[in-house]
């Protein structure tokens, strides 16, 4: 993970920060503030803080692909003192042995984020195979930010579009057209569907929700095109041209519109839906992570104001630790309890809940404050 002192734009922390901090116990304080005060507001933000059911989308379907876009814009940044070492300007050029030392890293990254996704799925547990859910979180992220990364090395940007948007059609085409025993062709339900069949073909161990899973085989593909819109922005970024950063970010922010229209329209067709990860829901949500990121990007490394967003930037910089910790390895609850649980109770009786979820998000800054001062960084 990247800290603010590592050349990294800071953006990318606070944006990785704010995504996170819904998982973590934000969507915890909304919940209570809507039961507590139901006014339309808040009651809107309590269901904004839910995954859609099937087809359509809210603001916490979106949080999994931000991430990963993250990731991807992340990319050319990372690899820009590795070819600035080589003396080349693109990753293409990159020397043969240098680009599988790069592929090791990779790979080892990947390896970890799956073993993790593992481990915070209850692999520790040791319930047997059988009962043990395979598919992850972290194990999606990790393979398709490896296959983006296989793709940015060894392809150029022009390439690099035709796979992704070889990627959107190979993947509509598979669900329309491929029929599955007992359903036919084309029938998105959560039973009838490819992705789930493969799923269940394929998959070992438990599925997330027994016909399919939600970060399954045949839905992490549509998942690479996410991260390699991160790394077209990332990329775009950078790069040295004639025109200006802020014609740049306008030129972004078109590009997240058009995306957004393209999504509501392919949704005519293709719904968008999280579950499948299907192809209108990657141009939908990636014209949305595109315009957080220009949000982010324009306020935060473009004006200069950062104190608003430092403790996002604690989450962001931390950010694998802090899911993992907050999925169920430490007990951030009780811990906000013991420590603020005796004033709480001085409160009013309708509040107590409120400031119950408060103090959980407290305990985790202050984990976070500590390994941020000293530089205690979890790096994968």
């Amino acid at each position: 993970m990247s800290n603010t002192t590592n050349g990294r734009l800071v953006s990318l922390d606070a944006l990785r920060g704010f995504v996170m901090f819904w998982i973590m116990s934000g969507e915890h304080i909304i919940h209570a503030l809507a039961k507590t005060a139901p006014i339309p507001v808040f009651i809107w933000m309590s269901s904004q803080l839910h995954h859609a059911e099937w087809n359509g989308i809210t603001f916490y379907d979106m949080i999994f692909p931000v991430f990963l876009f993250v990731a991807g814009v992340s990319m050319p940044y990372s690899f820009e003192k590795k070819m600035q070492l080589a003396g080349v300007k693109t990753p293409q050029e990159l020397p043969g042995n240098e680009k599988r030392k790069i592929y090791l890293s990779m790979l080892k990254r990947t390896c970890i984020l799956l073993v993790l996704g593992f481990v915070v799925n209850g692999l520790l547990r040791f319930d047997g195979f059988d009962q043990t859910r395979f598919a992850s979180v972290l194990g999606r992220i990790g393979l398709a930010w490896f296959l983006a990364g296989i793709l940015y090395l060894n392809f150029d940007f022009k390439k690099q579009l035709i796979w992704f948007f070889g990627i959107l059609i190979g993947y509509y085409v598979a669900m329309k057209w491929i029929p599955v025993p007992d359903f036919g062709a084309g029938i998105l339900t959560k039973e009838g569907s490819l992705e789930g069949y493969i799923d269940r073909l394929f998959l070992p161990g438990r599925l997330h929700s027994t016909v399919y899973d939600p970060e399954g085989i045949l839905s992490t593909i549509p998942a690479v095109a996410t991260a390699l819109l991160g790394v077209f922005t990332g990329t775009f970024l950078k790069a040295k041209v004639a025109f200006s950063v802020e014609f740049k970010l306008f030129l972004m922010t078109l590009t997240a519109v058009l995306l957004i229209i393209a999504g509501l329209i392919w949704d005519i067709n293709f719904p968008i839906n999280k579950h499948l990860w299907t192809s209108s829901f990657v141009c939908f949500v990636g014209g949305f992570s595109i315009l957080f990121f220009v949000f982010f990007y324009l306020i935060i490394d473009l004006f200069g104001f950062r104190k608003w967003a430092f403790p996002l930037i604690l989450i962001g910089s931390n950010s694998i630790l802090i899911y993992i910790a907050a999925e169920g390895l430490v007990d951030f609850k009780h811990t906000a309890d013991y420590v603020f649980g005796g004033l709480i109770h001085f409160l009013p009786l309708i509040w107590q809940p409120v400031f119950a979820a408060l103090s959980v998000t407290v305990v985790q800054l202050i984990l976070l404050y500590f390994l941020y001062k000293r530089k205690w960084f979890l790096k994968i």
